[in-house]
């Protein structure tokens, strides 16, 4: 009697996503001092450069954010950046897979332009388009536009009824609307074409907009709020979650509560990643990783990092002792879960507020990783095994050395370990994160109401 073959099945391991989040001047705040780093948040052929390093790494996008203000005290990345839209434009044409995020506010501009251009780069860039949409939380922000500040729960009920007249909008066309029939002489199926006709609390759009149905469906939505507001915001919509953690146990309920409020409203548990902002200072030895970390403070000027953690903490951390504890601090501020995070993983290690802005100043909050290839490799590796996220934003203290070394150093590894891709598995954003096409409401409609067939 012939014995039975065994057949081993081998459970792929879980594959994690990311993106580089792209500052001219490096996310640390003086990254931009190491020699031979970028100096410019206005030079595109900086950023083309961050662009073709991420495609050379198969990232899955570059993330570019925006404020619709100057604070001459901020990261200097920040005082003097390019508009993302117009940026993310001209790098299409010098990437073929990596998907361009930029942000969008829902509180300072119309949902009838954002919905355009962010179409608009679908289609340039054949489908690698995404819209980080933020509330925008600085009282210099709304003086730009000649309004108060509204409040942070208010912010995020406009920001619901601007996401929904934008998705709207999106679906306005559906597939198949333009025929260009040279024969006939007909341009549009103008029964795919539908007027919105949006009538609200804080916004009035008639529609339709003037662009087809995207490349990949719509552009990708992404969402970094952690508050509550922004929780429930981001189960609603977000098909990227950015988020600040410091704490691997924290992270896990953080990923697993983000989960449970998508399942509350209809979502499954693949339509949305969750990704964890992240700085690797790596080298071929532990050594070495702390050599370059030694460096990068060196570079730090406390007056300034106070003055940063000023703005982003909306409290003025002058008053308080660099050596001293760090304070109780209100929670009510412009940044609700960047403060608490921040806050509660200093006193957790009993840092000090020097402490506190050494860590803003080097990757202005976020997780940071030093080591050696093996070390960073295997915090990256527990991290999104464990589901304490699904990938990361990679935020290199300065271009283009910092981010090399993810390229060359981190990545082989964790594709050694088969923990990230070596190709890309298409051509869109939505494809390389593994999200579905979205289906369009009109077309639904129609095919909900198209009479069943009947088998002769």
């Amino acid at each position: 009697m012939p014995i039975p073959s065994i057949v081993v099945c081998m459970t792929a391991k879980k594959q994690m996503h990311l993106g580089v989040y792209a500052m001219g001047t490096g996310n640390h705040i003086a990254g931009w001092r190491h020699p031979g780093a970028t100096t410019n948040g206005e030079d595109i052929e900086t950023f083309k450069l961050i662009a073709r390093q991420a495609e050379r790494g198969k990232l899955d996008f570059i993330f570019v954010g925006d404020g619709v203000m100057c604070n001459v005290d901020d990261n200097p990345g920040a005082v003097a950046r390019l508009e993302p839209i117009t940026l993310h434009s001209a790098l299409s044409q010098v990437t073929t897979h990596l998907g361009l995020i930029g942000t969008g506010s829902s509180t300072f501009t119309e949902p009838y332009n954002i919905a355009r251009q962010f179409s608009s780069l679908d289609h340039i860039s054949g489908g690698r388009a995404g819209l980080n949409v933020v509330t925008s939380s600085a009282e210099e922000a709304a003086a730009n536009f000649g309004k108060d500040l509204p409040a942070h729960a208010l912010r995020y009920e406009m920001a619901t009824e601007y996401l929904e007249i934008v998705l709207g909008l999106w679906d306005g066309w559906e597939a198949g609307a333009r025929i260009a029939n040279r024969e006939t002489g007909q341009y549009l199926d103008k029964t795919k074409v539908h007027v919105l006709d949006h009538k609200g609390r804080f916004f009035s759009v008639r529609g339709p907009i003037s662009h087809s149905r995207t490349p990949q469906g719509r552009p990708v939505i992404v969402q970094a709020g952690s508050s509550k507001d922004g929780q429930q915001f981001a189960a609603r919509f977000a098909e990227v979650i950015f988020t600040v953690q410091h704490n691997k146990d924290e992270s896990k309920e953080f990923y697993r509560g983000m989960k449970r409020q998508m399942a509350e409203v209809g979502r499954g548990p693949d339509d949305c990643k969750i990704l964890v902002g992240f700085n690797p200072i790596v080298g071929r030895t532990d050594e070495e990783a702390r050599q370059k970390l030694a460096q990068l403070m060196k570079y730090v000027d406390s007056t300034s990092a106070i003055k940063t953690m000023t703005e982003r903490f909306g409290t003025d951390m002058s008053q308080f002792p660099l050596d001293g504890p760090v304070p109780e601090l209100d929670m009510s501020g412009r940044i609700q879960s960047f403060v608490k995070v921040m806050v509660a993983e200093a006193k957790r290690k009993n840092h000090t507020l020097r402490d506190l802005y050494n860590n803003i100043a080097i990757a202005r909050g976020y997780f940071v990783s030093c080591g050696s290839i093996e070390k960073v490799a295997d915090d990256m590796e527990a991290w999104v095994t464990e589901d304490a996220c699904d990938g990361f934003m990679l935020m290199p203290a300065h271009f283009p050395e910092a981010f090399d070394d993810t390229i060359d150093l981190i990545l082989p590894e964790l594709r050694r370990r088969g923990l990230f891709r070596t190709e890309y598995q298409g051509k869109t954003l939505r494809e390389n994160l593994g999200l579905k096409v979205p289906p369009n409401r009109y077309t639904q409609a129609r095919q909900a109401a198209a009479p069943a067939k009947v088998d002769a």
